[in-house]
């Protein structure tokens, strides 16, 4: 029922003090002009006066205009960031789901075609898919390989079995993830700046923003109530009453593309990120490394379960991610050669065929080699 434009031009057309806390509540959807910088630094206590000088009438102090300009860059970037990263993780989730489903199609009907497996088979293989612990399956299964107790087509039957398990367990275990994410994203961007952050930015105590931000949600609901009648699209009554017009600017503002950020490579800035952060290898190379093993589905489970929460509390790795998905070929025949190599048995050393282990060359030195080595082990005086 609102657009970004009804709400724009009620905010612009508010008194400078209800528009600046509407401006501060929605920092992470508004721009904050030079204008409304001065009058936040001209608006918060003098700190001269409260230390028992006389005012003077000079203008503000330049010391706090920048503090001023600081904070609210802070702020601004730190929600806009958050919503950016939740973003990001929906993204990749939502590229790994859609390559995750395409395998797991791949996975079944090899297992229908090539090896015979009936719908029923197929289907009791889904249900035992949480609870099978693959490694030992998959190291039994080489054991009888390389000892020549399994034919290949056995053993490519069984170790795609597994492969498709694990399949079933990702796509599960990231389909948790893609709605946790969505949650989170969701919160944020409905999420005005909180009272004392507000009052931080602007220097004022809690106290005197709280009446302020009360008459400014007055004039701003009564500013869109005013809009949606002169274009025909009053509400009707609620037991909500106009606060839903609050609620439902939220969700139209929440739905502005998300801007990305420049984001560099370096250790995570909170506790979460830094328990997992020696996951990442804690080089920018290695992070790649695995980003890109992540994206063509050639990292192990176990090593996954735990790279997944480093890469969704670092800004920089879920962007390189992003790029890393882009660049990746996902198509049918790709992902169908990546899923039989992975299924496929090592190869066996042919019987009869000797190995001849390569005899290093010898190092011919130059005469002031011999020179400086002799310089080293020194003259042989027993001659």
């Amino acid at each position: 029922m609102l657009t970004n434009e009804q709400i724009e031009s009620v905010v612009n057309a508010l008194p400078i003090q209800p528009r600046m806390i509407l401006k501060l509540l929605l920092l992470q959807y508004f721009e904050v002009s030079q204008e409304d910088l001065d009058y936040l630094s001209a608006d918060r206590p003098d700190p001269r006066f409260q230390s028992g000088y006389e005012r003077t009438g000079q203008p503000v102090a330049r010391e706090v205009a920048e503090d001023v300009a600081t904070r609210v860059a802070q702020y601004r970037k730190q929600i806009r960031q958050k919503r950016e990263k939740f973003g990001l993780q929906m993204e990749c989730l939502r590229t790994h789901m859609t390559v995750g489903e395409t395998v797991v199609s791949l996975a079944e009907e090899l297992l229908a075609n090539r090896f015979g497996l009936d719908p029923e088979a197929i289907q009791a293989l889904k249900k035992q898919a949480r609870t099978v612990v693959p490694k030992p399956a998959i190291r039994e299964l080489e054991r009888k390989w390389e000892r020549d107790e399994i034919p290949e087509d056995a053993y490519l039957k069984e170790r795609l079995c597994i492969e498709y398990q694990t399949e079933l367990r990702k796509l599960e275990r990231q389909r948790k993830h893609f709605e946790l994410a969505k949650r989170e994203h969701r919160t944020v961007s409905i999420a005005p700046l909180q009272d004392h952050e507000v009052a931080h930015i602007w220097g004022i105590p809690a106290g005197s923003l709280a009446g302020r931000k009360v008459k400014a949600l007055h004039q701003y609901l009564q500013g869109l109530q005013a809009a949606l009648q002169k274009s025909d699209q009053a509400p009707a009554p609620t037991a909500g009453g106009p606060l839903d017009l609050w609620k439902q600017a939220l969700d139209t503002l929440s739905l502005r593309p998300i801007e990305r950020s420049v984001a560099t490579y370096g250790a995570p800035d909170n506790k979460l990120a830094a328990e997992v952060y020696d996951a990442l290898e804690r080089t920018e190379a290695a992070l790649v490394e695995k980003l890109t093993a992540l994206a063509s589905r050639t990292l192990p489970e176990d090593i996954e379960v735990r790279f997944w929460p480093g890469v969704a509390q670092s800004l920089f790795a879920l962007q390189r991610l992003v790029a890393i998905q882009a660049e990746t070929d996902t198509s049918h025949e790709a992902l169908e050669q990546t899923l039989l190599s992975c299924v496929s048995p090592r190869p066996k050393v042919t019987e009869g065929t000797v190995q001849q282990e390569t005899k290093p060359s010898e190092v011919q030195l130059s005469e002031m080699g011999e020179h400086i080595l002799r310089s080293f082990i020194g003259e042989d005086i027993s001659k």
